[in-house]
């Protein structure tokens, strides 16, 4: 068995130990919170392989994830499309309604999920999910009201470490710590 070097408190890990479902936000979860805009105003996401391998790993554990986003851009849609995410909402404003319509379709419950947001927005999922995750560069507000603030910023690994948390809550975390088939 190799050991590993990442470790949760057992409170959190236990906490967490329910969920099957995680709802990330997008812009300052999954990307750095920075808009891109080309010349011809298409907009273009930076999103990191860290982040991608953990949503890969989380789901191959049996873990959904949902996407709920207040953009929705054809840069989002492909990178969850390569990423095999289908649970999205893009383009809303009240993030609340889609969960729980992501929620009846999956037949899971608010104690099932955990949330990851970074500002005003993602407030009413944090505090609807019976686990909520905060990057370390997220609103004040935010951070107060999450169970774990990450040590990665948002774009930089944030939900990986989220990723990575789950796994070991799961159990699964050393099976996968060895495997390096799959790709981001």
């Amino acid at each position: 068995m190799v050991k590993q070097a990442l470790t949760f408190s057992q409170y959190l890990l236990k906490q967490a130990a329910a969920v099957r479902l995680l709802l990330l936000d997008v812009d300052g979860v999954l990307t750095d919170g920075g808009l891109y805009f080309g010349a011809d105003g298409e907009q273009l996401k930076r999103f990191h392989t860290l982040d991608g391998h953990g949503i890969k790993m989380l789901q191959s554990a049996g873990v959904a994830v949902g996407i709920i986003s207040g953009r929705d851009s054809a840069a989002l849609r492909a990178r969850m499309q390569a990423l095999g995410v289908t649970h999205l909402a893009l383009g809303v404003a009240d993030k609340l309604a889609p969960a729980n319509t992501m929620l009846a379709q999956l037949g899971l419950t608010w104690q099932q999920t955990a949330a990851m947001g970074d500002d005003w927005p993602d407030l009413p999922l944090l505090r609807h999910s019976a686990v909520a995750f905060a990057p370390v560069n997220s609103h004040a507000e935010v951070r107060a009201v999450a169970h774990h603030v990450t040590t990665a910023t948002g774009g930089a690994g944030a939900v990986r470490e989220v990723c990575d948390l789950l796994l070991q809550a799961h159990g699964k975390y050393a099976q996968y710590l060895g495997n390096t088939g799959l790709h981001t």
